[in-house]
């Protein structure tokens, strides 16, 4: 189980719910296992305090969509880059279900959540659908629905990560999913359950990534989430030329494999908006391999990035610039780059984005450092999500000839 401060704020609201956890080991695999001794659907408690969600937009929106059905008002909170990401596009429909919400300048953190009704299933269902392809927005939804009067059905753009509807079946929850609808019943009970974690396909990638970037590279990842919905770099990485193959070693909600990249010369990339709900964590990872791919790559339809934790568009941009890469187009919604190109050492920017910062370590791989070593400014985010990723990288390096 990942040890990441986005992890860590998700348990640690929880617990300030009346959750209770338990740490324990698991030598065979040599990981950290979590019990979790659940209080049902109608058993949280208010907090004390706000809730402090860290730098975890997923915490944030999720609890969002758990909260809004309780008979206690609740507050979020979150670090600097958090109080700048919308929060409307979860409000907005969870406001349609009957839920009450207070925005800082109507749109942002931190945010009250108002007490609802003390009845079983205060919020209303029916149908909604779905402005924007986002995983987040349609999980807070699917959470909210576990509280509802009546059954809930979402269509619209549900086509994005669904960890969410492949996790509630394993935990009593009966759902009906098609590629053009989800549908909850309602007045449904969770149920607790065993679950393994698989490892993070977008932790994965970074190591792919610099698989391909660097000759001679050959990188195994075992354990992984093969989820159809969280391969889309994967996929973009066989479509790139990359001597890339995956395989299925368990099967359970979450499908988990192993996945083996070989280096091989780089091709360019075209992606439209389709295709980036299923990557739009790698985007940043995407843009760097595209400065070393053969030919013109242009990504269209990610606007989404403008509004992560930075504008990891813009800070591809000022990065990769930095390090000498000419001729980069910067559009509203993606760029276009060609290549390959050579990149000189720098001192590479985080923005205080863990994703920026990590493909900047790895942009220090391939730096040609005659005038100077390249450095990562900010480096600490890294924790957020992959707090061992620079140990993890010291055992992948060998020594150069």
């Amino acid at each position: 189980m990942s040890q990441g401060e986005d992890v860590k704020s998700t348990q640690r609201c929880l617990a300030q719910l009346g959750v209770h956890f338990e740490n324990y080991g698991v030598p065979e695999s040599k990981t950290l296992g979590l019990k979790v001794n659940g209080v049902g659907l109608q058993g949280l408690q208010a907090a004390s305090e706000p809730l402090d969600c860290g730098n975890s937009g997923t915490t944030f929106r999720l609890l969002m969509g758990v909260l809004a059905a309780q008979p206690f008002s609740s507050q979020l909170t979150g670090d600097a880059s958090l109080q700048r990401r919308p929060m409307t596009r979860v409000s907005t429909p969870l406001s349609q279900l009957g839920a009450q919400f207070q925005l800082t300048n109507t749109h942002y953190a931190p945010l009250t959540i108002q007490a609802t009704a003390p009845i079983s299933h205060p919020l209303q269902g029916g149908n909604h659908t779905l402005e924007v392809a986002s995983a987040q927005v349609k999980s807070a939804l699917l959470l909210a629905g576990l509280y509802t009067q009546e059954a809930m059905t979402l269509d619209g753009k549900i086509q994005s990560r669904d960890h969410t509807e492949k996790m509630l079946p394993d935990f009593g929850v009966s759902l009906e999913t098609t590629p053009e609808h989800i549908h909850l019943p309602a007045h449904q009970i969770l149920r607790a359950c065993d679950f393994k974690v698989p490892g993070d396909p977008s932790s994965a990638a970074f190591w792919l990534a610099a698989a391909a970037l660097v000759p001679g590279s050959d990188v195994c990842i075992e354990n992984v989430s093969l989820n159809p919905t969280r391969i889309g770099f994967f996929e973009v990485l066989q479509r790139m030329g990359a001597d890339i193959h995956w395989t299925l070693t368990a099967t359970q909600a979450e499908p988990i494999g192993k996945v083996r990249l070989r280096y091989a010369p780089l091709n360019a990339i075209q992606l439209r908006e389709e295709d980036i709900p299923y990557l739009v964590d790698e985007i940043p990872l995407i843009a760097l391999l595209a400065t070393q791919a053969e030919g013109e790559s242009e990504i269209r339809g990610a606007k989404e990035l403008r509004i992560k934790e930075c504008d990891r568009l813009a800070a591809m941009r000022q990065n990769l610039e930095a390090m000498g890469v000419t001729a980069y187009v910067d559009y509203e919604d993606g760029f276009k780059v060609t290549g390959p190109q050579t990149l000189n050492a720098s001192a590479w920017e985080s923005f205080h984005d863990h994703r920026i910062a990590m493909t900047g370590v790895l942009a220090g791989l391939i730096a040609r450092t005659g005038q100077g070593s390249h450095t990562v400014v900010g480096a600490d985010s890294i924790a957020v999500s992959y707090p061992e990723f620079l140990k993890d990288l010291e055992t992948l390096q060998t020594p150069r000839a």
